[in-house]
C-alpha cells in the first residue's frame, strides 16, 4: 500500500465525517442563534433556555438524518472493503 492510497482513504474519511457531521452542527448553529437573539431580545438570561432546545433540534436532527447517516458510513466501509485486495496486492 502507497502513500498515495492511504492519503485518499484518509481524505475520504475526513470528507466523510464532515458530511455527516454537518446536518447536527447546523441545526445546533442555527437553533443556539435563534436562542441567543431571543434572549438579547427579551434580556432573558437563563442557561437551561439555551441549552434545551439545541439539545431537542440536535435529537430532531438526529432522527430526521439517522438513517441517511448510517447508509453513508455503510457505504463507505463497502467501498473500502471492495478495495481492500487492489490495497493489499499492491
Amino acid at each position: 500500500m502507497d502513500t498515495h492510497a492511504v492519503l485518499d482513504i484518509g481524505l475520504d474519511a475526513l470528507l466523510l465525517a464532515a458530511k455527516l457531521s454537518a446536518p447536527l452542527l447546523i441545526t445546533a448553529l442555527v437553533v443556539g442563534f435563534a436562542i441567543s437573539l431571543f434572549q438579547s431580545v427579551t434580556q432573558i438570561q437563563e442557561v437551561t433556555l439555551s441549552f434545551v432546545p439545541k439539545a431537542i433540534g440536535v435529537g430532531l436532527a438526529l432522527f430526521v438524518s439517522g438513517h441517511w447517516m448510517v447508509q453513508e458510513t455503510v457505504t463507505f466501509t463497502e467501498q473500502l472493503f471492495e478495495r481492500l485486495p487492489t490495497l493489499l496486492g499492491s
